[in-house]
């Protein structure tokens, strides 16, 4: 670690779909547990895909100010009763309400619980990620996630990558936007939060989004580190 950084940087927040859980393999599954149990037949990996893919646009819709600011567990769950009523699937409520806490459950990968806990013997740890705080919490209960501190969008109020989804957990964490580091797998995310005067550092996902993935492969601007995984970014920061 430079001695730039290392006098100045005191906290690194991390984005989570993505970067520290395997959302796409989480929400397979339990669509298609769901399909086995109640012999619904589709393919439940299109399916977790298109659930995904509705994310931004439905972010969108609370960014531009077209509706006031809900967290993602709404837009998650109105999402699931768009795609289910365009294939045809019948679910009861409570089955529709558990499917959408497959967010809340999702596996992390496998460097990040020894990365994070190595990161804390020298940083603050925590999120910056536009789940909804009780998700997080949810999560990192079940995952291990030894979080310091849990914020993002429903802290901020408002969603990646407006200007205050990042100052407002700066702001929380009562530190200078260059005392604090994003880690994140994706390229946009790491930019707003560079433009705003965070430090960078790239985590590689490049399965993300399956096998086929082509985006975010590689890093693609000048972050301050460029890390394989979270114990990668550990060493490269000096962690024991």
């Amino acid at each position: 670690m430079n001695s730039e950084l290392q006098q100045t940087v005191r906290a690194i927040l991390f984005d989570v779909f993505g970067t520290v859980v395997d959302w796409r393999s989480g929400v397979i599954a339990e669509l298609a547990a769901f399909g086995q149990v109640t012999g619904v037949t589709v393919d439940w990996t299109a399916a977790a895909d298109d659930w995904r893919g509705r994310y931004q646009p439905a972010m969108e819709e609370v960014r531009s100010g077209r509706r006031p600011f809900v967290p993602l567990d709404t837009l998650h769950r109105e999402s699931l009763d768009a795609i289910f009523a365009e294939r045809g699937i019948d679910a009861t409520e409570a089955e529709r309400d558990q499917l959408t806490l497959a967010w809340h459950r999702l596996d992390p990968w496998p460097d990040v619980v020894d990365g994070l806990a190595r990161l804390r013997t020298r940083f603050t740890v925590g999120t910056l990620s536009n789940g909804n705080t009780m998700l997080l919490e949810n999560m990192a209960a079940r995952a291990g996630l030894p979080w310091d501190v849990v914020l993002g969008a429903q802290v901020a109020g408002a969603y990646k990558p407006l200007p205050r989804a990042y100052l407002g957990s700066v702001e929380r964490l009562g530190l200078r936007a260059d005392q604090v580091m994003l880690a994140a797998a994706h390229n946009a995310d790491l930019g707003a939060a560079s433009a705003l005067g965070l430090r960078t550092a790239f985590i590689s996902r490049t399965t993300e989004h399956g096998p086929g993935q082509t985006t975010d492969l590689v890093a693609e601007g000048a972050w301050d580190f460029v890390a394989r995984d979270v114990n990668h970014l550990a060493e490269l920061l000096g962690c024991p």
